[in-house]
């Protein structure tokens, strides 16, 4: 069996609205969620049906009820919904970023300094596996 966790649902964009809500909020009623829209919002009524499809997506829960109105929380992390919305996005492009970052740059959307913080930050996580990579190694000596 697999410790990975299961990957998070596919999410349309008012789902990804209402989880932002609940991510930045944390616990909140329907009428908190739908507050936290921008103008013009969503009916309430949209914003609840969204509510109870994400529940039935079990991305969210119930945590309490206060007088008529029900409380939520997330149980999705916001994380894994970003990794399988980028996951959805690269499909787009073959599966491949060189593309996708490609169409940034011609959009306006990447600049210089972006691509130098990405360069960073490909350095930090590759210098960051070779270590773990290490590690495993010498634990595993040290089990023989």
């Amino acid at each position: 069996m697999s410790s990975k966790p299961s990957p998070a649902p596919r999410f349309t964009k008012l789902e990804l609205q209402v989880l932002e809500a609940l991510w930045t909020n944390g616990k909140a009623s329907i009428r908190e969620i739908h507050e936290a829209f921008p103008e013009p919002r969503p009916a309430y009524t949209t914003v609840q049906t969204t509510v109870n499809r994400l529940e039935g997506k079990n991305a969210v829960r119930r945590v309490r009820k206060i007088s008529n109105a029900h409380i939520y929380e997330a149980l999705v992390a916001r994380d894994a919904a970003r990794l399988r919305f980028l996951d959805d996005i690269l499909g787009f492009f073959g599966g491949r970023a060189q593309p996708m970052i490609a169409e940034l740059a011609e959009a306006g959307k990447l600049t210089l300094d972006d691509v130098k913080e990405l360069e960073r930050t490909i350095k930090r996580l590759d210098k960051d596996r070779r270590g773990k990579g290490k590690e495993k190694k010498s634990d595993e000596g040290a089990k023989s």
